[in-house]
């Protein structure tokens, strides 16, 4: 891994629950350690790796070519959450897994190109998730969010929200835009904060509470999902404006990813159905620079379009009675398909050429590829077991 720049320990401001320690950060006990049980999986911000928090230790994989390009393994205890910052030496990480030595209430910031942690958080209560960009980490409570300065560890912002017990919080990576989405105050609220311009949006996205969400690597897009799992929604982010709507299904369902395509042209979805599906976007940024700074973003950035570089999600053959029938005789299907075990959690994410990759926490990973044109079911191109030491690595 390439070393990460500008990056160094300080103090940080240290309010409500957040606790500092003026003992300095850990040293971690690498080495041996029996057969790893997997505790966590999570992506990198632009999907080309992720990480798998393992009950001894972590591990860092790449996507295409597939391989494990580094593990460390503890000789007691294991982490649940493992964030990594794109692909530099720069990860968070919380301890959690069967007899962890860490505590789940601590982030440390493990810089692994010095081999050391650089600096660490302790908070009252268990972290549910930890999100970094090259100039922040955000730290996600069940009731609150820390907003740091990754410079001086400075703390920003705190924002509270509605009872968050899977940690959902997404954060812009253009250097010119700074935006945050989480939970509102309300059910089925999402606030987005575009620090940038100092202004804050509030999106009332369903009527029940928020499963799933994730933003474009602009922050301009957000897709959420609520508990039901049967919708999914699509959001500028700038004023609010519902720019479409698409149907997973009609039966409940728990949604355990979404994402969206670099280009914007399509969204994926995985839950616990034993499906990924994808669906055709018709929304697109207008103007010539689709990466303006958050100063040039107006909102109407992002409009709706009938794309004609892709087919068009399927609907109903009674849709022309919209308003008349229920409301899923008029909904937008999904487009294409790919069929995995239902026995387990699996994330999905976008690769080049119209191509999906899925990690499991049952320790798979599939790469599967769609057709832009006709939809239907994907083709698997690839499966491995990561957890198994004859991968490639």
């Amino acid at each position: 891994m390439d070393p990460h720049k500008n990056i160094q320990p300080g103090g940080y401001d240290s309010r409500d629950t957040c606790i500092s320690n003026s003992r300095g950060p850990p040293e971690l006990d690498f080495g041996e350690s029996d057969e790893a049980e997997l505790v966590s999986v999570s992506w990198n911000q632009d999907y080309s790796c992720f990480a798998a928090g393992t009950s001894h230790g972590f591990r860092i994989y790449n996507c295409q070519p597939f391989k494990e390009t580094f593990r460390r393994e503890l000789k007691d205890g294991g982490f649940k959450i493992v964030e990594m910052l794109f692909r530099s030496n720069i990860l968070a990480l919380v301890g959690g897994g069967p007899d962890s030595q860490y505590p789940s209430n601590k982030v440390l910031i493990w810089d692994d190109h010095q081999s050391r942690c650089i600096s660490e958080f302790s908070f009252r209560s268990e972290i549910r998730a930890v999100k970094l960009r090259r100039d922040r980490i955000v730290v996600v409570l069940e009731h609150k969010i820390y907003v740091y300065n990754f410079l001086d560890l400075r703390l920003l912002h705190q924002i509270e929200n509605l009872a968050n017990p899977r940690g959902l919080c997404c954060l812009s990576h253009h250097m010119n835009t700074s935006v945050l989405a989480c939970p509102g105050i309300r059910r089925g609220q999402v606030r987005v904060e575009h620090f940038g311009l100092n202004m804050v949006q509030i999106i009332n996205a369903h009527d029940s509470n928020i499963a799933c969400m994730t933003m474009t690597l602009d922050g301009l897009l957000l897709a959420t999902a609520s508990i039901k799992g049967t919708l999914i929604r699509i959001f500028n982010t700038m004023d609010g404006t519902r720019l479409q709507e698409v149907r997973r299904g009609v039966d409940r369902a728990d949604i355990y990813s979404i994402a969206l395509s670099p280009n914007v042209q399509w969204l994926a979805v995985s839950s616990d159905k034993g499906t990924v599906h994808i669906f055709s976007l018709r929304v697109r940024v207008i103007g010539e620079d689709a990466h303006s700074t958050e100063h040039e973003t107006s909102s109407n950035s992002l409009q709706p379009l009938v794309s004609p570089a892709s087919g068009a999600n399927p609907g109903s053959s009674l849709s022309f009675l919209r308003g008349v029938l229920p409301k899923y005789f008029s909904s937008e299907w999904s487009f294409s398909q790919f069929h995995v075990p239902e026995v387990t959690q699996y994330f999905a994410a976008f690769g080049a050429q119209n191509t999906i990759a899925i990690i499991g926490m049952d320790g798979s990973f599939y790469r599967c590829n769609f057709d832009p044109v006709n939809g239907g079911e994907m083709t698997q191109l690839e499966h491995f077991r990561f957890l198994n030491p004859e991968i490639p690595r």
